[in-house]
């Protein structure tokens, strides 16, 4: 089997700062610890997976518990493009990407990645029409560097400059990734027996008015 690096791409679960459109719901505490099971539950699966090395590509201070065993890599300034294209040219050999958005995600999700790692590329489309995965035999930062981030077409744009540098790209199962509460709920009740829906469970979820429910 070929070596594989997987990289988790996370930032600081610190309140304001992750997970923003689950407020006013959720506090911006409790999206702040919404937000740290899902990168939790993230690790583990990572840990279970076929990896020679596993990287946590990291935007903060203090690196979170279960990252034990990963390399850490802080990301620089610029855009998502950029920090992702610097991820990519950091590394070196085939490389799976994550984010920490899909706490669902499984070893199977990936299995494809790790079956045929000597194919160019896997990409791993989300719902909201980003990606929550990214696998690069041969990585380089310039097939990310100028595809724009956060947006609807951000997937298709991102599948396009793969297949446009000629390269054979494989396609993963579409996963969710956890934006809004709605979506959280939906992502618990795929993996119930989760750190993550344990957590969201604990929550309290506002109507909007200032009610709880």
């Amino acid at each position: 089997m070929t070596a594989v690096t997987v990289a988790v791409v996370a930032k600081e679960c610190l309140p304001g700062r992750v997970k923003t459109r689950l407020t006013p719901a959720l506090s911006p505490e409790a999206a702040a610890r919404v937000a740290a099971a899902s990168l939790a539950d993230t690790l583990a699966t990572v840990r279970d997976l076929p990896a020679a090395r596993r990287v946590l590509f990291f935007d903060g201070t203090v690196v979170p518990a279960g990252a034990e065993g990963f390399d850490v890599i802080h990301q620089s300034g610029g855009g998502l493009d950029e920090r992702l294209g610097a991820l990519f040219d950091a590394v070196d050999g085939p490389t799976l990407l994550v984010g920490m958005d899909t706490p669902q995600f499984s070893p199977e999700d990936v299995a494809p990645v790790f079956d045929d790692p000597d194919r160019d590329a896997w990409f791993g489309p989300a719902e909201d029409g980003g990606f929550w995965s990214l696998f690069l035999r041969s990585p380089d930062g310039a097939h990310l560097r100028g595809v724009p981030m956060s947006r609807d077409d951000t997937g298709a744009v991102q599948l396009g400059r793969l297949r446009d540098a000629g390269l054979d790209v494989g396609v993963l199962d579409t996963l969710l990734d956890v934006d809004t509460v709605p979506d959280a709920h939906r992502v618990a009740a795929l993996v119930p027996d989760s750190g993550f829906a344990a957590v969201l469970a604990t929550e309290t979820v506002t109507d909007g008015i200032g009610g709880a429910r």
